[in-house]
């Protein structure tokens, strides 16, 4: 998938955090360990360095929604965490985010930590961001 083509997805899927544009695709797709897992539906965007992994963001079309296209791209991107030798993974879901963090616990992720008021919505207010992990390697 294009770095446009991306950034139009992530479009759909986001309003805030604010959606990636083409050009900051391009930029993290350079990045050291970064890698792309794709469907039909969806993309998983993550990194591996260091035995440990991060899921960058996770978008599935709208009209894909609670299919399981999101739980699918979840475990491919554990799948590819663990060939790149990741122990654990970790991912930042705003906490509003119930979709999300059903999606993400279902998956046995836990929490790990909070960056407080880190999301800003567009009528000015702020979300928490929830740091999630869970380990990959037995």
């Amino acid at each position: 998938m294009t770095p446009e083509a991306l950034a139009v997805l992530h479009s759909l899927c986001f309003t805030y955090p604010r959606p990636w544009t083409a050009a900051e695709f391009t930029a993290v797709l350079e990045s050291p360990g970064v890698f792309l897992c794709e469907s039909d539906a969806g993309v998983a965007l993550g990194r591996a360095l260091a035995g440990e992994a991060e899921l960058l963001t996770l978008a599935v079309h709208p009209t894909q929604r609670r299919a399981g296209c999101g739980r699918a791209l979840l475990a491919q991107f554990e799948a590819e965490a663990r060939m790149r030798e990741a122990e654990d993974a970790f991912l930042e879901v705003a906490e509003d985010n119930r979709p999300a963090r059903a999606l993400y616990t279902g998956a046995g992720y836990r929490d790990a930590g909070r960056r407080p008021r880190y999301y800003a919505k567009r009528e000015g207010t702020r979300v928490d961001a929830l740091i999630l992990r869970k380990q990959l390697a037995p």
